[in-house]
């Protein structure tokens, strides 16, 4: 089933432009898959120096964990609660910069742990079959806060 960029922005809190994914293209219990196009605007929120450094491709991976504890919180009939970023660990950024590729960029990212007050995900990020970067990040969720 496709989620469309409507619904990712309704279930995670990153408004607007920082709203980073357009599409999921599949979702489980674990894992979950996800595309984006606006990595080749020059409106892009993250860019500097008219360039899109591919350091910025942990924050992808992060918003597809929102996206993915969104999903399955909306399943159960619920909302999933505000999260911190704070570790990332593994990263490896196999290109420079990622505004000048063509098409989408597409996300896969896998639950390894998931409680009640944290998460942590192994993302992989490709782009036409050739992998961008990959890496683990870990949040800090706030249960029971409002959404």
């Amino acid at each position: 089933m496709i989620v469309d960029r409507a619904t990712i922005a309704s279930l995670v809190p990153h408004a607007g432009a920082m709203c980073l994914w357009d599409s999921v293209t599949h979702w489980d219990a674990q894992r979950i898959v996800l595309q984006a196009f606006g990595h080749r605007d020059p409106a892009h929120p993250l860019r500097s120096d008219s360039r899109l450094r591919a350091v910025h491709l942990c924050e992808y991976g992060a918003q597809a964990m929102a996206v993915h504890g969104g999903l399955l919180a909306r399943e159960r009939g619920g909302v999933a609660p505000p999260g911190m970023l704070v570790a990332l660990r593994n990263v490896v950024l196999h290109v420079a910069r990622i505004d000048e590729l063509p098409g989408a960029i597409e996300c896969e990212a896998e639950a390894l742990v998931a409680s009640d007050t944290a998460q942590q995900y192994r993302f992989a990020i490709h782009h036409a079959g050739t992998l961008l970067a990959e890496g683990r990040a870990a949040v800090m969720l706030q249960p029971g806060s409002p959404a």
